[in-house]
């Protein structure tokens, strides 16, 4: 996809936060909100793809910065978000990407191991979004939070179960605070991404490329995801448009999710004529 949907100035005067914004599906988000006109501060853990994605948007003649935290840790939250207010002036919108995730065998997982995600993706997420949300409370002004999580994070998953737990964790919060905060004029959603192809996360959990044509073929409209197909949705529900939409949990993933799900959906795998041809033969 290439056509933009959106008007040049769709993102003009927002501040958006966003976590694991230097790289992935968070960079390209970053991109395309300063494309539209926002100022970005994108962190995480790693100074320096955080720099480079914020150089490489200051160098096409947006505003970005990078602030490398540990959104594991409460203390830190709060120092990179004063540290992106004092910058770019209040944040308007905030995207929970950051994530941690790893296929084995679950009785094999170890303490830290679960830890890790789990303080990753729930605990972090829960810190950004408090940070915030009290900024915006205090000030009487309004959010828009939008939390990236998986359709497994309904339907569970064999071998992801530290992703899956916090994942489904942030969808109840996002669902408890859609009401908790509606008064407040703070809206929170979620996304749940199908596959879309990132250098992190194939190397973690695409070990090779029979694995990609299986999860290829799982997909209703036979293709991953293109990231601007992500970030236009994105974009969306950070923007006044979506001004009537919380406590919403969208699922793009090409009928992934749907597909999955069907008794007989193996058979559209098969060749159209020669399915059609056996659908004859049953009703003779």
């Amino acid at each position: 996809m290439n056509k933009e949907i959106f008007s040049p100035d769709a993102m003009a005067g927002k501040h958006i936060l966003i976590t694991g914004g230097g790289t992935g599906l968070g960079r390209s988000m970053a991109i395309r909100c300063t494309e539209l006109g926002a100022s970005v501060t994108v962190c995480g853990r790693r100074h320096e793809p955080l720099q480079e994605t914020a150089t490489f948007i200051q160098n096409n003649g947006g505003k970005a910065q990078g602030i490398s935290c540990n959104i594991r840790e409460a203390e830190s939250v709060t120092e990179m978000v004063e540290r992106a207010v004092s910058t770019f002036g209040d944040i308007h919108g905030l995207v929970n990407n950051a994530a941690g995730n790893f296929l084995a065998p679950t009785h094999e997982i170890s303490p830290n191991a679960f830890d890790s995600v789990v303080k990753t993706n729930l605990y972090g997420a829960f810190y950004v979004t408090q940070a915030i949300g009290k900024k915006w409370i205090e000030s009487e002004k309004p959010g828009a939070v939008v939390s990236i999580t998986t359709s497994y994070a309904t339907t569970g998953s064999a071998f992801v179960v530290p992703s899956a737990v916090s994942k489904a964790g942030i969808e109840a919060m996002t669902k408890s605070l859609a009401v908790e905060w509606g008064t407040y004029n703070i809206r929170l959603n979620c996304i749940q991404p199908g596959p879309f192809p990132t250098e992190g996360a194939w190397k973690r959990l695409v070990p090779n490329e029979q694995v990609a044509d299986q999860m290829r073929a799982r997909v209703a409209l036979g293709r991953f995801g293109e990231h601007d197909e992500l970030t236009s949705l994105v974009v969306f529900l950070l923007s006044d448009a979506s001004s009537y939409m919380t406590g919403t949990i969208l699922t793009l993933d090409g009928g992934e999710v749907l597909n999955a799900g069907g008794q007989f959906n193996e058979l559209t795998r098969m060749p159209r004529p020669f399915l059609l041809e056996m659908f004859k033969s049953l009703r003779k």
